[in-house]
């Protein structure tokens, strides 16, 4: 077993309420400066620079996780991680019939820029990506096992799209494996109180939307692969966080 030093939620300036600096290439590169060995990109409801990111992780020796903040019809926001690049953009076309589709405000919500590998702009998402989608919480996880993936409720010590705070309580269906605690500080607390929590893996990331927010190396998980097979280390991430 090896140990690889995490963050798996964090967003890029394709988010709009990521900073215009958040760029695939410099959010590696803090990684790197960083000491992290897997890195997530979990923009909202989409996965579109998740291919610059994945040749920018690499180029900085990081293990690339494609991935999404999926936004459910109750307003909670779910981690979505998958082994590949092929099923993260595969999933995020599933999603389009489901998408309201409102015109964003650039001056207002923060530009949608999608970047290629070089950091350049290729594009800018024309609706807001933030949105609910017209996909339930019972329907998510179901969805993202068709694709491979894995998913998690985000950031549950949370006011804002927790999905304690949104249902009044951690609900026993549907069951996920894991949960995001922001705070590390909250865990205790939390499992005292949900005790249902404690059968499951607790992931702390940053849900970065600014380079300084990227953890460090606080968190690892130690799974059964070479540190070089990045391929490998994807696959055995996934099965790792499906396991209650």
């Amino acid at each position: 077993m090896s140990r690889f030093y995490y963050d798996l939620h964090i967003h890029s300036c394709l988010s709009p309420c990521g900073d215009d600096e958040m760029t695939p290439g410099n959010i590696a590169g803090m990684g790197k400066v960083a000491g992290l060995d897997i890195m997530a990109l979990t923009d909202h409801n989409t996965c579109r620079n998740c291919p610059a990111f994945f040749r920018q992780a690499e180029a900085n020796g990081i293990v690339p996780v494609p991935g999404m903040e999926l936004t459910t019809a109750e307003e909670i926001h779910i981690v979505c991680l998958f082994p590949g690049l092929e099923n993260a953009l595969a999933f995020e076309e599933s999603l389009q019939s489901s998408r309201m589709l409102i015109e964003n405000r650039p001056d207002i919500f923060g530009r949608q820029l999608i970047m290629d590998e070089n950091d350049s702009i290729t594009g800018e998402e024309k609706y807001m990506l933030p949105n609910a989608l017209g996909i339930t919480v019972d329907e998510v996880p179901g969805k993202v096992e068709e694709f491979g993936g894995v998913c998690y409720p985000a950031h549950i010590d949370r006011e804002a799209n927790g999905i304690i705070a949104v249902l009044g309580t951690l609900p026993d269906t549907p069951r996920f494996t894991c949960a995001e605690i922001k705070d590390p500080d909250k865990d205790a607390q939390l499992k005292e109180k949900y005790p249902a929590l404690k059968e499951k893996t607790v992931i702390h990331s940053s849900d970065a939307h600014y380079l300084w927010d990227i953890n460090g190396r606080d968190n690892y998980i130690e799974l059964d692969a070479r540190p070089d097979d990045f391929t490998l280390i994807r696959q055995r991430l996934i099965e790792r966080l499906k396991q209650i």
